[in-house]
């Protein structure tokens, strides 16, 4: 019987964790079960035989991490690992005299060591072909954080073999959210609207009670089947391993209020043994034929809210030229000189202050709280820089939520500098999104969370960094994460000034243009020799001496400024001033159009 079949009026169970169980029965934390495939097939058999035996109507193949970039194998290895693993998985099933299903398990290839996207798909293609050659009948995708390759696979291995059942199970964290910050509900309406994808749902992350309470808020889609698959709970460090508690009965209950929930395939991840998918088996089986209500989330359409009530929003559509002005926090707790600053841009009719984070990766007063003073002290507009850079997701997640409660709606998301060299050994980048990561996230929680007033946001435009059509299909990819403005990078030459015409003439965004006047001799030859990004030619360092007076040198400036702005104004939206140590008097000598 086909599985589709089944499932119409069967709950289906899955087995259980096969890489934490191996390791608990080597006694050994960093048993990778995957190699044994070939090195001790007997152990991956019984295994298989172990789970089938406690119930399991559906086993996996030990091949979640049979990638290259985790197990560190030729792909003619890799291709040797997955054969075997196929092999074990449908021996153990011939053994059993039994109905029972094979998924031939893949999980996410880690996007590290500077990878392109074009390789990792690539080394998808090469995976979903070594398993078709098997002639499957359900291809399983787990843990994955997002639909990314997916989108692409899916009518990939539809097209070589139509009949193959597809699962895709994503991993949430105890907010309901993916690493990548999309909500569980994002998650179902795209399985919903995806053709190919027979069923979907969430695995690994969490375990069975907060599996639950995210599923219950949740609308399942009509026509597809939905999958749970948590963990046994959350692990304990103990004796320098990471130990999972037995909970089998508190398991099981879960486990059962999401099946009336409505889900289809339930079955274990992390920490869950052969005894707990033996205690589902008994309980669950009682439950066939019922299915939950679902919604047709294919055909529901999305809310998209305009950003109201958004001062900065407003000045956008009104075809005013914006102007945003940069100031960098303080290095210590002093903040009057900042806020002092900030009320000289006020009285000079700047429209927003952009609110630096820790720039070249040097520590600062938090870019968030001191926007948060600023707004406060001054009554105006501010866009704190956001960088990934220093915050892992949850702290991530707290900062905008306390950002928002605190009343601010616009920031600009940005990848953050490096590290510099000298603190490296002792300071680590955190790097758990990229911009465009990070976009997603505040997307989804302007959906979950902002929706009746979101957060405006918008990125960088480095927009001399490598082809200009890569330029512009990584700021398709932001506009697509919801980026709704571009900030430059200080231009100053003719040919970066064509450069960001010719993008905005491709592109349907705004774009603020980035103006740094510059202050001194020394200070222009400092962004022209040790500040990558930034071209600062020849004319401009000769227009500047080292017998300038400060007042002298800042006229310069405003006046290089003022020139670039005249060559800018017929397309662009805007300007960004980046003002050099703060020099805010530089607004007052500077002609904006």
């Amino acid at each position: 019987m086909k599985i589709q079949d089944y499932l119409k009026h069967h709950k289906l169970i899955i087995d259980g964790a096969m890489g934490t169980y191996y390791s608990r029965l080597e006694n050994n934390e960093n048993a990778v079960s995957e190699y044994a495939s070939l090195t001790a097939p007997d152990k991956i058999l019984d295994i298989h035989r172990s789970y089938i035996k406690a119930g399991a109507g559906l086993i996996r193949t030990n091949t979640f991490a049979a990638n290259q970039q985790v197990l560190n194998v030729t792909p003619k290895e890799q291709a040797a690992l997955i054969t075997a693993s196929y092999g074990l998985a449908k021996r153990a099933v011939k053994d059993s005299k039994r109905e029972v299903y094979i998924a031939c398990d893949i999980g996410p290839i880690p996007e590290l060591g500077g990878r392109m996207e074009e390789d990792i798909l690539e080394e998808y293609h090469f995976i979903c072909d070594t398993f078709l050659k098997e002639k499957p009948d359900i291809i399983l995708f787990e843990t994955f954080s997002d639909l990314n390759y997916i989108r692409e696979l899916v009518p990939y291995i539809k097209a070589k073999a139509p009949e193959v059942f597809i699962i895709t199970n994503f991993c949430l964290n105890k907010n309901g959210y993916t690493g990548r910050g999309i909500s569980g509900r994002a998650l179902l309406e795209e399985i919903a609207g995806t053709q190919g994808i027979d069923a979907g749902g969430f695995n690994c992350g969490i375990g069975s009670g907060h599996m639950y309470q995210i599923l219950k808020k949740l609308n399942f889609p009509a026509d597809k089947f939905i999958a749970a698959v948590p963990n046994a709970g959350y692990p304990e460090q103990f004796q320098n391993r990471m130990i999972f508690m037995d909970n089998e009965a508190y398991f099981e209950e879960n486990m059962q209020r999401i099946v009336e929930l409505g889900v289809d395939i339930i079955g274990g991840c992390c920490g869950t043994t052969p005894s707990y998918i033996k205690k589902i088996t008994e309980k669950i089986k009682l439950l066939d034929n019922k299915r939950g209500i679902r919604i047709n989330l294919s055909l529901k359409t999305k809310e998209h809210k305009e950003l109201r009530a958004n001062e900065f929003f407003r000045l956008f559509d009104s075809g005013k030229k914006v102007i945003a002005v940069e100031l960098d926090p303080p290095f210590d707790a002093k903040e009057d000189q900042t806020i002092a600053c900030a009320h000289k841009l006020k009285a000079s009719g700047a429209d927003i202050i952009t609110m630096a984070d820790s720039p070249m990766g040097r520590s600062r007063a938090d870019s968030i709280l001191m926007s948060i003073k600023l707004m406060r002290e001054t009554g105006m507009s501010v866009m704190p820089h956001v960088c990934c850079r220093d915050k892992n997701m949850i702290a991530m997640r707290s900062g905008l939520l306390g950002a928002y409660a605190n009343g601010i709606r616009n920031i600009l998301i940005v990848t953050g500098d490096p590290i510099p060299s000298e603190n490296r050994q002792s300071t680590t980048g955190v790097f758990d999104y990229n911009s465009v990561q990070l976009m997603n996230y505040v997307k989804e929680m302007n959906r979950e969370h902002f929706a009746e007033e979101p957060i405006y946001y918008g990125g960088a435009l480095n927009y001399g960094r490598g082809p200009v059509e890569k330029v512009i299909e990584r700021m398709e990819k932001k506009i697509k994460a919801g980026a709704r403005y571009f900030l430059t990078q200080p231009v100053f030459t003719d040919e970066d000034l064509e450069r960001i015409k010719y993008i905005k003439s491709k592109v349907n965004t705004k774009i603020l243009c980035g103006i740094m006047p510059l202050v001194s001799y020394r200070n222009a030859n400092f962004i022209k020799n040790e500040i990558s990004g930034i071209n600062v030619p020849d004319w401009v360092i000769k227009r500047y001496t080292p017998e300038m007076t400060k007042e002298e040198a800042e006229w310069t400036g405003a006046a290089i400024a003022s020139e670039i702005i005249e060559k800018v104004n017929s397309f662009a939206d805007g300007y960004y001033f980046m003002l050099p140590f703060n020099r805010v008097s530089l607004m007052d000598k500077i002609k904006i159009m």
